[in-house]
C-alpha cells in the first residue's frame, strides 16, 4: 500500500515538473517559436460547397481586374494567354499596381511573361501592360540540357524605396523547374510616375549557377547611369526581411539569406511587441526578434491549408488578419477566408472573402479551381485611402481578381436595414454590401432613375459568370423584407433573389426569369407569380417565418401573389439576401476532374446579351 502511495506522489510530482516546464516561456506556448499563431475559432468549412457554409465578412467587394480571352485578346491583355497567376499588389503614386505572371496555357510551360494593371480606385482597372517580356537568351547561349524553355516565377513584385521610388521585380528561370540550378536571376526596373517603366536590369543572379552579365540578356543594375535607381536597388538588397521573399527560387548558397530553413511564399507582419511573424505555405510559421534571423519554421496544427499561399497582416484598425484557403487539397482552392485577432497570435471568426468558383473556361496544366495565391500589400508598399484591407489573387489560375475587405472585419448586423443608396457615389463603395463583379458582369451605384434617387445596378453579359450583390441583415426567425426591382429587359436576362441563413441554405427563392416571368419556389414546386415588363419598377415584399414547418408569403406592388408557401429548405433563421444574375452553382466540386483534357468552353470569349437589373429601397423588419 505504502509503495503505491509513493508511486502516486512521484507521479504527481513528475507531472507538476512537466507542467511547469511546458509553461516556461517558449515551451509549447502559443505565440512562441513553437506555435507562433493559432486559429482558436471552432468554425470549419463544408468542402462540398463553394461558400463553405460560412458567414460573410460584411462589406467585402470583389472585382475581376483581368478576364482572360483567347480569341479576342483585345478584350483582355492584347495577348490572349490563358494561364494567369501569382499576383502581387502595391499602392504608389495614388494608384494601385497589380502584377501577375502569364503563360500561354499551362503552369511552368514556356513562354512566360509578367504584366501589370493599374487603377485609381481599385474598381476600374486599365488594360495590363507587359513589364517583363518572355526571356530571350543572348546569341550563342543555349538552353541547358534537361530544360525546355524559359518562364517567369516570382514571390515578390514591388518595392518602394526609402526615397519613394517604385521598383518592379520578377524572376527568370528555365521550364519546367526554375528553382536553384534551373534559375537565371531576378530582374528589376523602375516604374515612373508618368506610367512608363525604366530599362530592365538583373539585380541578383541565381547562386546555384554561373549566370552573369556576360551570358544573360540584361545588364547588372550597377551599370545604370541613374544613381537614385542604383541606390534603391542597394537598399532593397540590404533589406533581409524584404529579400526573404526571394528564397523560393534561390536558397542562397553564397550566404545571401539570413535563414537556411524556410518554406514557400514567405509573407510577414510585425506584432505589437516588435516581433516579426513569418508565414509560408502549408501552415508553416516562425518568429524573429530582429526581422533578420528567424526561428525554424513549424507547422501550426490549427491551420488547415495546402499549397495555396497564406497571407497575414496588421490592419488599420489596430488588429490583425490572416487569409488562406482552409482546405488540404491543392487542386481545389476554395473558399478564400479571413480570420482576425487583436494580438497577431490568436485568430478567430473564420469568415468568407470569396465564395465564388466560376467555371474554368480553358483547360491547362495545374490550373487549380478557386481563388488562388492571395497577396495583400507588403509592409512599406503603400497605404490606400479608406479603412480597408486589399487582397490580390487569381481565379482558377485564369483570371485576376482583387477584394477590398472593410474594417473592422465583422460578421453580423444589429437592427433593421434601410438602404436607398442615395448617400452613395456612382462607381464608389457600396456600403455594407458584399459585391461579386466580373468584368462582364459589373455591379455598382448608378444615377437611376435620377441623380437624387440612386439605385444599385447588376449587369451581365458573361456567358459563364454572373453579377452578385449580398446584404447581411440582423439574424431573425420571423420578419419581413422589401425591395424594388426594375428589369432593363424582359427577355435574355435573369435575376435570382434568395433569402438565406448563415450557412447559405436558401429557404426563399424568387426568380425574374429570361422569359418575362416572376416565379417562386413553394417547397419543391415552381409557382408563376406574374409577368414582368422591361423598364418598370416592381415593389416586392416577402414575409417569412422559419418556425414550426416554415413558410413565406410574397407581395408585388401591394398585392399578395403567394400565401404561406413552404420553405425550399428547413432553417432555424435567416440573415442575408442574395441578388444574382445567373443560376445557383455548385460545380466545379471536389469530384470534378482537375486535369482531364477538355476543349475551351463554347462561346467563352464572346459576350452575350447585356442584361441589367436595378435594385432600390431594400428594407428589413425583424419580428423575432
Amino acid at each position: 500500500m505504502m509503495g503505491n502511495l509513493k508511486l502516486i506522489r512521484i507521479t504527481r510530482y513528475s507531472l507538476l515538473l512537466i507542467l511547469t516546464w511546458i509553461s516556461l516561456p517558449g515551451r509549447c506556448q502559443t505565440g512562441s517559436i513553437n506555435e507562433p499563431i493559432r486559429y482558436v475559432g471552432g468554425v470549419a468549412i463544408d468542402p462540398n460547397l463553394h461558400e463553405g457554409r460560412l458567414r460573410y465578412a460584411i462589406g467585402t467587394e470583389s472585382r475581376q481586374t483581368m478576364r482572360a480571352n483567347r480569341t479576342h485578346p483585345e478584350f483582355s491583355d492584347d495577348h490572349g494567354w490563358t494561364y494567369n497567376h501569382g499576383s502581387n499588389l502595391c499602392y504608389w503614386n495614388n494608384k494601385f499596381y497589380q502584377q501577375y505572371l502569364s503563360n500561354l496555357a499551362d503552369e511552368h510551360i514556356a513562354p512566360g511573361q509578367t504584366l501589370i494593371t493599374t487603377s485609381d480606385d481599385g474598381r476600374i482597372w486599365n488594360k495590363p501592360v507587359v513589364v517583363f517580356p518572355p526571356y530571350k537568351a543572348p546569341a550563342g547561349v543555349k538552353i541547358p540540357k534537361g530544360y525546355t524553355g524559359y518562364m517567369m516565377h516570382q514571390r515578390m513584385g514591388f518595392y518602394v524605396a526609402p526615397d519613394g521610388r517604385l521598383l518592379v521585380l520578377a524572376f527568370y528561370g528555365h521550364t519546367e523547374d526554375p528553382f536553384l540550378k534551373g534559375g537565371i536571376g531576378r530582374v528589376v526596373r523602375e516604374a515612373y510616375k508618368d506610367g512608363s517603366y525604366g530599362p530592365i536590369y538583373f539585380i541578383r543572379y541565381s547562386s546555384h549557377t554561373k549566370w552573369n552579365e556576360s551570358n544573360t540578356s540584361y545588364p547588372f543594375y550597377t551599370k545604370s547611369n541613374d544613381n537614385g535607381f542604383v541606390e534603391a536597388c542597394k537598399s532593397l538588397l540590404a533589406d533581409k526581411l524584404k529579400t526573404m521573399q526571394w528564397w523560393d527560387e534561390d536558397h542562397g548558397v553564397d550566404g545571401f539569406y539570413s535563414i537556411t530553413k524556410a518554406g514557400e511564399a514567405f509573407n510577414y507582419y510585425h506584432r505589437k511587441d516588435g516581433k516579426v511573424v513569418g508565414l509560408w505555405k502549408r501552415s508553416r510559421c516562425a518568429l524573429s526578434d530582429d526581422g533578420v534571423h528567424f526561428s525554424d519554421p513549424v507547422k501550426s496544427p490549427t491551420l488547415i491549408m495546402a499549397g495555396g499561399k497564406m497571407w497575414g497582416q496588421a490592419t488599420k484598425d489596430g488588429r490583425y488578419a490572416l487569409c488562406y484557403n482552409p482546405v488540404e487539397l491543392d487542386e481545389y482552392r476554395y473558399p478564400l477566408i479571413v480570420t482576425s485577432g487583436g494580438d497577431g497570435i490568436r485568430f478567430d471568426n473564420m469568415l468568407l472573402v470569396q465564395g465564388e468558383v466560376p467555371p474554368r473556361r480553358f483547360m491547362g496544366r495545374w490550373k487549380d479551381f478557386g481563388p488562388c495565391y492571395m497577396r495583400g500589400i507588403v509592409e512599406g508598399n503603400g497605404n490606400p485611402p479608406g479603412n480597408n484591407m486589399w487582397l490580390s489573387y487569381s481565379m482558377n489560375k485564369e483570371d485576376i481578381w482583387i477584394s477590398r475587405i472593410s474594417l473592422p472585419i465583422r460578421q453580423s448586423v444589429r437592427g433593421d436595414v434601410t438602404d436607398n443608396f442615395n448617400n452613395m457615389v456612382p462607381g464608389g463603395e457600396v456600403t455594407d454590401w458584399n459585391i461579386y463583379a466580373p468584368k462582364w458582369a459589373p455591379v455598382g451605384i448608378v444615377d437611376f432613375p435620377s441623380s437624387e434617387n440612386k439605385s444599385l445596378l447588376l449587369e451581365d453579359k458573361d456567358p459563364y459568370d454572373y453579377a452578385r450583390a449580398i446584404r447581411v441583415f440582423q439574424e431573425t426567425k420571423k420578419g419581413e423584407m422589401s425591395v424594388k426591382v426594375c428589369p432593363r429587359q424582359s427577355v435574355n436576362g435573369m435575376l435570382d433573389i434568395d433569402v438565406t441563413d448563415q450557412f447559405g441554405n436558401r429557404p426563399v427563392r424568387i426568380t425574374f426569369d429570361s422569359k418575362g416571368n416572376i416565379s417562386a419556389l413553394d417547397g419543391s414546386k415552381d409557382v408563376l407569380l406574374q409577368k414582368y415588363r422591361s423598364g418598370q419598377w416592381y415593389d416586392l415584399k416577402i414575409s417569412f417565418d422559419t418556425q414550426t414547418f416554415g413558410s413565406f408569403s410574397v407581395f408585388i406592388d401591394g398585392q399578395m401573389v403567394l400565401k404561406d408557401a413552404k420553405l425550399a429548405e428547413a432553417v432555424n433563421s435567416v440573415e442575408r439576401v442574395s441578388f444574382r444574375t445567373g443560376p445557383y452553382r455548385d460545380t466545379p466540386n471536389r469530384k470534378t476532374p482537375n486535369q482531364k483534357t477538355a476543349p475551351p468552353l463554347a462561346g467563352a470569349d464572346e459576350p452575350v446579351f447585356n442584361a441589367g437589373f436595378y435594385i432600390d429601397n431594400f428594407k428589413t423588419t425583424t419580428v423575432i
